[in-house]
């Protein structure tokens, strides 16, 4: 029986993930590569075993989201799944619902809204039975965003009013799997409107509110920049969070924002998102843009030691301001792979809070996951100096 298996080991992201597991897990914990190619996944064994001589004890366990036996088999023989699959749209359901009916944890990247609400609607219920923890965005969607909006909130008086808004700064390079997930999803925006339209609205917390904030496009002098809506999946984790957990107070509201330094970066990154939207919406404009890019791709440990990120929070708490901040080296890759790392060891390894079923990365590890990424590296400041910051 092992304590973890890794999915998709033999991708780029799935291979720096394995890498910051073989440096940082304990030999104590029995783990494993899984992936369809057992020839591939010995290949990234014997590069592991080359950072850590315990890696040469690792099993190899062949899986196929096409065959769904191998995925419940792979399901029943360990605690947790951590997987790098994606498109998770395409590739992700049949794993979730391995891991959901044997009680197993899974863990994923998954930025892509139509996924988790698929993962709500159908798998929920069967995880709060089984016991099992299924959490999406365990990457940079969503877990500095979620755990910073958590980490402020830790910080302010309970039970008073909150009003937030996070300002990402970051420079990174995409990877093909990125880059494919992405255009995938720009393409099935109305599939997930019509999936999110059967749900309906999101039950209110008893006795207390969470909302949206009207984020509109904005000069912020706080944070030396203009602040522009950020339509990703990470507000919607926020809030599904605060829906959760009592300690966001009686009344939670929040906004999301890229933050970029000057007006004509302002124009340009809107145009060119308007483009990129309306291009992944027909199909030969779609199959180019997807060729730009091919799966397994990812950018040079050069590129990404040049990488970085803040996501800044302004809090106004019942009155009182408040200022934190999480930041961090290259967000899509290296830090990615830390934060998938040590979410899997914190599932495996912590004292959690007591949640089962389709669940957020707040909800899941709380502060045991913020101590866990403050040691490995990444800032969680509870104070920021105002200053022209290095928005991109």
């Amino acid at each position: 029986m092992n304590d973890l298996i890794l999915f998709g080991a033999t991708g780029f992201t799935g291979g720096l993930t394995a890498e910051y597991l073989a440096r940082h897990a304990p030999d104590s914990l029995r783990w494993a590569l899984a992936g369809r190619s057992v020839r591939k996944l010995a290949d990234v064994k014997r590069r592991l075993a080359k950072l850590s001589p315990a890696c040469e004890s690792l099993g190899l366990v062949q899986a196929d989201v096409n065959n769904p036996e191998s995925l419940a088999a792979m399901a029943a023989s360990t605690r947790a799944v951590v997987t790098t699959v994606g498109p998770y749209i395409h590739y992700g359901e049949p794993l979730v619902k391995a891991c959901a009916e044997a009680g197993t944890h899974y863990l994923d990247l998954t930025g892509e809204p139509e996924f988790v609400e698929l993962c709500l609607q159908r798998y929920d219920a069967v995880a709060r039975d089984t016991g099992a923890k299924i959490i999406n965005c365990c990457g940079f969607d969503s877990i500095p965003h979620d755990l910073g909006v958590l980490y402020t909130v830790l910080q302010c008086p309970p039970d008073v009013p909150l009003r937030i808004r996070g300002y990402v700064s970051l420079s990174m390079d995409v990877s093909g799997g990125t880059w494919q997930s992405a255009i995938h999803a720009f393409s099935r925006a109305r599939h997930y409107l019509q999936l999110r339209r059967q749900r309906g609205r999101s039950p209110a917390p008893s006795g207390r509110q969470v909302r949206a904030l009207p984020p509109g496009l904005r000069r912020e002098p706080q944070i030396g920049g203009w602040a522009v809506p950020f339509p990703t999946i990470d507000p919607q984790v926020i809030r599904r969070s605060a829906r959760a957990l009592d300690r966001y107070g009686p009344d939670f509201r929040y906004a999301h924002y890229l933050q970029l330094k000057h007006w004509p970066l302002v124009l340009a990154g809107g145009a060119g998102a308007t483009t990129l939207f309306a291009l992944a919406q027909i199909p030969p404009t779609r199959r180019w843009l997807l060729s730009r890019r091919t799966a397994g791709q990812g950018p040079s440990p050069e590129r990404r030691a040049r990488s970085w990120f803040e996501v800044r929070f302004l809090a106004d708490a019942g009155g009182q301001a408040l200022r934190t901040q999480v930041s961090g080296g290259d967000p899509g890759y290296d830090e990615t792979a830390k934060m998938l790392g040590e979410a899997a060891l914190c599932v495996l390894l912590d004292k959690t809070p007591d949640h089962a079923g389709v669940i957020t990365p707040a909800m899941a590890f709380g502060e045991p996951l913020i101590h866990r990424l403050q040691q490995a590296g990444m800032r969680f400041d509870s104070q920021w100096t105002p200053r022209p910051g290095r928005a991109v």
